[in-house]
């Protein structure tokens, strides 16, 4: 991989991670894509017929296959916030990219998608809080921060590009 992309739902690692993949001339994957191919069954699917923990044991596997390949990686909300997958992420040489977002910008962003059964389940309230929770797993996992409030994607794309080529770019003039 080139980037990892974590964050709460709503953060946009999904719309980002293609973008960027797009604009790097490389491939995009989504671990969660990955888990249900591997698995040949949804998420909701896997949680109810085989449990949260075999879910997590099928994530921290597919995260590990998953840097070792090239492109970009958009992680699901709560990989990071998985001990052992926070571990892989640390240890991981590529960039980790938290895309962040107040509670208003992560709220109108969720509320157009109707496929995010958590959303429902939470409420508002619930899911605000659970972003609160989780905020600091993110932050320890992640090498790198970027704030997507009142930014386009493309403009998203444009500061992870910067942030993750300048120590390229360093070397290159360097020498």
């Amino acid at each position: 991989m080139q980037a990892i992309l974590i964050g709460f739902m709503g953060s946009g690692k999904t719309t980002v991670g293609q973008l960027l993949a797009t604009e790097l001339g490389t491939h995009h994957a989504d671990l969660d894509d990955m888990i249900v191919q591997r698995a040949g069954k949804t998420i909701s699917t896997i949680f109810e017929e085989r449990g949260e923990a075999y879910f997590r044991q099928l994530e921290q596997q597919t995260l590990r296959d998953a840097i070792a390949q090239p492109g970009i990686l958009s992680t699901g909300g709560g990989t990071p916030t998985i001990a052992a997958n926070a571990a892989i992420l640390k240890a991981s040489p590529v960039p980790v990219i938290c895309l962040t977002a107040n509670d208003q910008t992560i709220l109108g962003r969720v509320a157009q998608d109707t496929g995010r059964p958590l959303v429902d389940e939470l409420g508002s309230q619930g899911l605000m809080a659970l972003k609160q929770k989780r905020a600091a797993l993110y932050r320890a996992a992640a090498d790198v921060l970027v704030a997507t409030d009142n930014l386009t994607p493309e403009q998203i794309v444009a500061e992870i590009k910067t942030r993750i080529l300048r120590p390229v770019h360093r070397l290159a003039a360097n020498g």
